[in-house]
């Protein structure tokens, strides 16, 4: 019996030297490994006061003299219900999204280009009536939509961007 005790006592005192070393004992990927140390150029300290500029710079849309506001119009990262009176144009800037929810619309544009229609994967060009629900995709500043010729109410769209009515 006195050995039977003997051997599990080993064994317990083996195991247990065992999991000690491993826990303790670094890895070769804990060794290799680049993290960053707090405080380190890989990861610095940066004050309170810092982030709070800088925040407060993002929130004003001053970075450096250069504007991000809109030179007319409404600007929005939502949707905004706008209507468009009958016989005006809603001239959108490059990367503005409009859908169409009621009233019959055409495409505006000055040049032999037009927008995307990206509900079909079309181009619409000058005068091309643009389908109601459609995701249309301005993709340069200068175009826009108006009410078709013969239409006489107004649009009501949806528009993601800036814009301005004339």
């Amino acid at each position: 019996m006195k050995k039977y005790a003997l051997r599990i006592v080993l064994a317990v005192v083996l195991v247990g030297a065992g999991i000690i070393a491993g826990v303790n004992w670094p890895t070769t990927l804990e060794a290799e490994s680049n993290a960053a140390v707090p405080g380190s150029a890989d990861d610095p300290v940066v004050t309170k006061s810092y982030v709070d500029e800088q925040i407060a710079k993002a929130g004003s849309g001053s970075n450096g003299g250069e504007t991000t506001q809109p030179e007319t119009g409404g600007a929005s990262a939502k949707l905004e219900v706008v209507s468009v009176p009958n016989g005006k144009i809603l001239i959108a800037n490059e990367g503005t999204e409009v859908v169409v929810r009621s009233g019959k619309a055409v495409v505006y544009s000055t040049d032999a280009n037009g927008i995307a229609d990206l509900t079909d994967g079309k181009d619409l060009t000058n005068g091309k009536s643009i389908t109601a629900n459609h995701h249309i995709l301005f993709p340069r500043a200068g175009r826009g939509i108006t009410t078709a010729p013969t239409y006489k109410g107004s649009l009501t769209v949806l528009v993601r961007g800036s814009y301005v009515i004339q």
